[in-house]
């Protein structure tokens, strides 16, 4: 996932998304690359912080990076992006392990920010989730 991020010029500060999926890719990516990981909790847990995203301090001059294991319908990632946003940080990319669909490529093509994925649905030989409308 760190070599695509570099293959696609993708500059980052931070890396994290929606916990489970995204927590151990942004621990390792974090720790391999220099940079600060976070976690986007599904819910605040109504104690302690009380806030949906923990770990690094994520302000207007953080660049992010989004990351998650396997996107279906891309609900998770775009959960996270939203999160992301409210904190004033930018996303500067998001990346995934496998894609099974077009419309996380879709959404994020729409909003100018890069993404990949390590294998997508094409790789593995099946019929993508939703179909490919307009892919």
């Amino acid at each position: 996932m760190l070599e695509l991020a570099k293959r696609l010029d993708i500059e980052f500060d931070a890396v994290g998304g929606l916990t489970l999926g995204a927590d151990h890719f942004a621990h390792i990516i974090a720790y391999l690359g220099g940079r600060d990981w976070f976690t986007v909790r599904k819910a605040v847990k109504g104690r302690g912080t009380n806030r949906r995203v923990e770990g690094a301090d994520l302000n207007a001059d953080t660049r992010v990076l989004l990351v998650d294991d396997v996107v279906t319908t891309g609900g998770s990632i775009r959960e996270a992006y939203d999160e992301i946003f409210k904190t004033g940080a930018t996303v500067t990319g998001a990346i995934t392990l496998v894609d099974r669909g077009e419309t996380a490529r879709r959404y994020f093509q729409e909003i100018g920010v890069p993404y990949g994925a390590l294998v997508t649905y094409r790789d593995l030989d099946i019929k993508p989730v939703g179909g490919l409308l307009d892919a």
